[in-house]
């Protein structure tokens, strides 16, 4: 749900110049892959692309697991409001379905956001609740207790969107820890239509939740995303309501295949 959060985070975590050759993409061992394209926009102008890509039946010795990478990328707005070229994967074990591993590669600066420039592997040790984070650039390793059942952003999209439902009129709780915050959110879902540009008018399940943002100097936001409910739950659009204002990422494109 961070796809809710999920993709909540990964978005507001995020190339400098846009282009489709620059999505950094690895393929499936087997099977076949899943990517959705979207483009946020502000006082009408394209500001941020981004790319969440899930890549079903790939596999590592006679274990099954799901990988899910993510990016988000600035365009060429004024360089000193913003720039971003930020990466996420995430290793997740299908049965039962628990978080491995979680890669940040973080490249950010701005007036608008605080400087990041590093590089962290969150490996995830779900029987015993912890997990231990390594920063590349500093060398360092750490262990970080754990409640259970907590994901990482990225893994928790994968709960949602491949394995359990979205019901409307519900309270969902989730813990997430993406390496610098445990947080404990609480989703509230609503049925609703939308209407998708590549779509049309839908019917969605929208889901909303306030949190801070990391990117922000831990200033809290809401976050509010839209799904179909056509049992497909194509993540439609996400709205992130920022210290600095409303940003609403559009899905413009699906592709299916390696």
């Amino acid at each position: 749900m961070r796809t809710v959060l999920i993709f909540t985070m990964i978005l507001m975590i995020g190339l400098p110049v846009w282009g489709a050759d620059q999505w950094q993409t690895t393929h499936a061992e087997n099977g076949s892959a899943k990517t959705f394209y979207y483009t946020a926009k502000k006082f009408g102008s394209p500001i941020l692309k981004a790319m969440i890509r899930i890549e079903n039946g790939y596999s590592q010795s006679v274990k099954e697991f799901q990988k899910i990478e993510a990016q988000v990328i600035s365009l060429k707005v004024p360089g000193f409001m913003f720039r971003m070229n930020n990466r996420f994967t995430s290793l997740i074990k299908m049965d039962p379905f628990s978080p491995i591993r979680y890669v940040k590669e973080i490249d950010q600066e701005g007036i608008l956001i605080n400087r990041k420039n590093y590089s962290q592997t969150i490996t995830f040790d779900s029987i015993h609740h912890k997990a231990i984070i390594e920063n590349k650039e500093k060398g360092d390793k750490k262990e970080v207790p754990l409640p259970p059942d907590t994901y990482d952003p990225l893994a928790l999209f994968a709960r949602y969107h491949l394995k359990e439902d979205l019901p409307p009129d519900q309270e969902i709780q989730m813990s997430i820890f993406d390496g610098l915050k445990h947080r404990q959110m609480v989703f509230h879902s609503k049925k609703s239509k939308v209407r998708s540009k590549i779509l049309g008018e839908v019917d969605a399940i929208w889901i909303e939740s306030t949190t801070a943002f990391s990117s922000f100097g831990e200033k809290e936001g809401n976050v509010r995303i839209w799904y179909m409910a056509n049992g497909s739950k194509i993540p439609i659009s996400l709205e992130l309501d920022l210290p600095v204002g409303i940003v609403r990422f559009e899905l413009e494109e699906i592709k299916e295949g390696q």
